[in-house]
């Protein structure tokens, strides 16, 4: 019976130290909760962000190769995505070949002009001799004209004169003619001659782009990082543009993206001092300040933005995005993952 009063009495007691103890942690985290919302403007509505650069494929292709893992460590210029490379192979020997055969071209043209002034050359012998057979007839037909008018020849051999002049005539108009159109020719090949310059240089341009896509058939990391989620397979089909992984520099900036309450940023200015407590960190203490401000509410980024006056109307308190810059030591923010929940404290003016 005794042993029982005993038990009893032990159990009782137990029971109330254990009840002053919970009452004692409940009176000393409300002290702590309340203390800390009387000083500080706070949300745990924060999470770390960092610019994530995409890696994107400049060419599109059957993937060959791929040489990283989910989350590796990777290094600036390091293999990451191979794309087979035979058709672009292909379009390169095919782009070399006709820019061989406009090449090929220029020896012809040149043989061609060479001709063509030769031609010329004949052309002006012949038109000399022309020129030189029509002063002649010219001479006779003075000549004989005066005779007739003497009366000291023939109208017959005057109408056989004057048949002459005019046949020189012709001649000479003819040759004439022949060297304009020689000299045109010629004109013809030489704006050929240009042509074909231009032609070689969009083909050697065509060619040193299809240099430039044999290049981008290997994919390398732009800088140092951590790749994210391996998304892609080898044999997979991708397109131009295609997104095919995002790298994370760790050497880059990170900062914090807290969202207050409209009813909580009335006194919040750029520059004024922050303390974070991460939850990957519970006993860290971080440091920062506020960098910025969103002009608008979280809301008016969103797909679909409220609109009151379609309805009935609730009002619902609002959030504003407020950047906050970290301001520990390089070492301190490395473990830092964009993502990463927080607490975020502001004191009150």
């Amino acid at each position: 019976m005794m042993n029982k009063n005993k038990t009893d009495k032990l159990i009782v007691s137990l029971t109330t130290w254990l009840g002053i103890t919970l009452f004692a942690g409940i009176v000393i985290w409300g002290a702590v909760y309340f203390f800390k919302g009387y000083r500080y403007e706070q949300t745990n509505d924060a999470q770390v962000d960092a610019y994530l650069s995409p890696i994107n494929a400049k060419v599109g292709g059957y993937i060959s190769k791929i040489y990283y893992k989910d989350n590796q460590l990777v290094k600036k210029g390091d293999t990451l995505v191979v794309i087979e490379l035979d058709e672009y192979a292909l379009k390169k020997d095919a782009a070399s070949a006709e820019l061989l055969s406009s090449h090929a071209k220029l020896p012809i043209l040149a043989a061609n002009e060479d001709t063509q002034l030769k031609s010329i050359e004949v052309i002006k012998a012949q038109l000399a001799g022309a020129r030189a057979r029509l002063n002649q007839q010219e001479k006779e037909f003075d000549r004989y004209k005066n005779l007739l008018a003497d009366e000291s020849t023939t109208q017959q051999k005057f109408d056989h004169i004057s048949a002459s002049l005019s046949i020189a005539k012709s001649d000479y108009d003819q040759v004439k003619g022949s060297l304009q159109v020689a000299e045109s020719k010629l004109n013809d090949f030489r704006a050929q001659h240009n042509a074909i310059q231009a032609e070689i240089k969009m083909k050697e341009t065509l060619l040193q782009r299809q240099e430039l896509d044999i290049r981008y058939t290997v994919i390398t990391a732009p800088s140092h990082g951590q790749i994210g989620k391996h998304t892609i397979q080898e044999g997979q089909l991708i397109q131009a543009g295609q997104t095919l992984a995002f790298l994370l520099n760790k050497a880059e900036e990170k900062w914090v993206i807290a969202n207050f309450k409209e009813t909580q940023t009335g006194n919040f200015k750029i520059g004024k001092s922050v303390t974070i407590e991460f939850d990957a960190f519970p006993n860290e203490k971080f440091t920062g300040t506020i960098e910025s401000l969103s002009p608008t509410t979280g809301s008016r980024y969103s797909l679909l933005p409220p609109d009151n006056a379609t309805g009935n109307f609730v009002k619902i308190i609002q959030r504003i995005p407020v950047r906050i810059k970290l301001t520990d030591t390089p070492e301190k923010l490395a473990n830092l993952s964009a993502g990463m929940n927080a607490n975020v404290y502001i004191l009150k003016d």
